[in-house]
């Protein structure tokens, strides 16, 4: 397969997305570079912008196994994870696996529960195999977790750990749509009374688990140059020593962004990756790793804005 098959490829998933999306292309483009780079992206937003419907139809397009749970306060690890029954007639445990076992998993609201079931997902979106009463289940390598919530400001969250945030490839805000796309969306859906379900879609299946590996294993041989993995250090080193900086990002941090950028310059027909590949994926890297300082909180200083300014400072290779 070559970078050209994964740009066409990518064109007709989001021309699929867009029967139904009004907008949203930034959340369309990084739910593709994640499924090609192996990552899990989050969604934040305010309740009816769309998250979990974005979710549904970009799995819509996907001959992949699609599974959601709704995170809610009184949902237990093993409500996620599932757990050993034991079967007098054979006189032996059984497993029945929870929601977590699929391919793609909408993990929906996520910060509405707990710390202690947030941590179910941990070890699936790190190893992408979870381990129940000692015992590994591999979850395969089309898993993939799409996560959504809701501002942290709101009622009834929790805010999830820095551990957690660590493992997103991405994390993307959803803004109001424009008055524009506003009046499309009334257009496209304003005559139900809820939103479209999957089978209403009228979304063909675009790629499969075996195209999917394909890809991936074209993706994982462009080059990329090295003075580009110097600039995506300094990018992730420059986070740890900003002043307005508590806790900076992580070295997986960087390797994940080398991961992305060669998806990014797949998807756009390159077999190679150029600095605004990387330029265009630095700000839902980064964002969600940078723990800020108290004195920067005070001064209404946001992680968005540390990682513009060291998008300007620092020096992009030619």
């Amino acid at each position: 397969m070559t970078p050209s098959d994964i740009k066409s490829a990518g064109d007709s998933l989001r021309y699929n997305v867009k029967k139904v999306i009004v907008g949203q292309d930034d959340a369309v483009d990084l739910l593709l570079i994640s499924l090609l780079s192996e990552g899990h992206i989050l969604f934040e937003g305010v309740p009816g912008v769309a998250k979990t419907l974005l979710a549904q139809a970009f799995s819509a397009s996907l001959d992949l196994k699609f599974g959601r749970i709704q995170f809610t306060p009184d949902l237990m690890p093993g409500d996620v994870l599932g757990t050993n029954i034991y079967r007098f007639e054979t006189s032996e445990f059984v497993l029945t696996k929870g929601p977590i076992f699929t391919d793609l998993l909408l993990a929906d609201e996520v910060n509405r529960t707990p710390p202690k079931t947030q941590a179910a997902l941990l070890q699936a979106m790190h190893e992408r195999e979870v381990t129940i009463d000692g015992t590994a289940h591999s979850l395969g390598d089309g898993f993939m977790v799409i996560a959504t919530q809701n501002p942290i400001e709101q009622q009834g969250t929790y805010p999830l750990p820095e551990a957690q945030l660590d493992r997103f490839l991405f994390q993307h805000i959803l803004d109001y749509p424009s008055r524009e796309e506003e009046r499309r969306i009334l257009g496209l859906h304003g005559h139900r009374a809820t939103m479209p379900s999957v089978s209403e879609m009228n979304i063909r299946p675009i790629l499969n688990l075996d195209s999917l590996r394909a890809m991936r294993q074209t993706i994982a041989g462009l080059q990329v140059a090295e003075e580009l993995l110097d600039y995506i250090v300094d990018l992730v080193r420059g986070t740890r020593e900003h002043p307005s900086v508590r806790v900076g990002a992580s070295p997986r941090c960087g390797t994940m962004i080398a991961r992305a950028s060669r998806a990014c310059a797949a998807l756009d027909g390159r077999d190679y990756v150029i600095p605004d590949d990387i330029k265009r994926i630095a700000l839902p890297a980064l964002r969600h790793r940078l723990v800020l300082s108290p004195a920067a909180e005070i001064e209404g200083i946001r992680a968005g804005d540390v990682v513009q300014q060291l998008l300007e400072q620092v020096k992009a290779p030619r």
